[in-house]
């Protein structure tokens, strides 16, 4: 083969391969679909942590790494709408504004009582130093949080009673208010879920 004829086949070759490559690199990754990594940004736009969520065997862990918030309890929520908005309205209720409000309430596809929503999950605990880290299993699937507008993880100012109010307290029964949030106050955190 001539000098020439050999550097036209390798230059060929290189071009091949190079296809090849590329074309690899083309190919969505099937992990990519199987995990969600989201920062918590308070009312101020500060970032106050991250929510690392991810598929693996059927089963939908949730990692939650904070820090710079109030010590003690924290109610825990996946919220049905993926935005988070300071100061903003409330999708059933216009005329109420607060921060996060946008992101709507809690994921409650079965119209369950509050304590049994799929969006209450355990309560945070942070520490003295403002830090808090939970890992949990979650009873959701990443396409369930991915829907067509996405949904939010959020951080409430107080602890969430799930509702569990004992008749000595409240004889007629918890209240709107305790049966839809479990009285977890406002909503200091919030991470947003993009739309799959």
């Amino acid at each position: 083969m001539s000098r020439r004829a050999t550097a036209a086949a390798l230059a060929a070759a290189g071009c091949l391969l190079t296809l090849a490559a590329c074309g690899e690199g083309t190919d969505p990754d099937p992990d990519d679909r199987n995990e969600v990594n989201a920062k918590f940004a308070d009312p101020d736009g500060k970032k106050v942590g991250t929510v690392e969520i991810e598929e693996d065997d059927g089963a939908t862990q949730i990692s939650v790494r904070v820090s710079g918030l109030d010590a003690g309890y924290h109610g825990f929520h996946v919220h049905t709408t993926g935005r988070c908005e300071a100061d903003s309205a409330a999708p059933d209720d216009p005329a109420k504004t607060g921060d996060f409000l946008s992101a709507g309430g809690h994921l409650n596809p079965d119209d369950s009582a509050h304590g049994e929503h799929l969006g209450d999950l355990p309560a945070l605990l942070v520490n003295e130093d403002g830090t808090a880290s939970l890992e949990l299993t979650a009873p959701f699937t990443l396409d369930e949080l991915r829907d067509a507008d996405g949904s939010a993880v959020m951080i409430h100012a107080g602890r969430d009673n799930y509702a569990n109010v004992p008749d000595r307290y409240a004889p007629e029964g918890p209240d709107e208010d305790t049966t839809k949030t479990g009285d977890a106050g406002d909503r200091i955190a919030c991470a947003v879920i993009e739309a799959g």
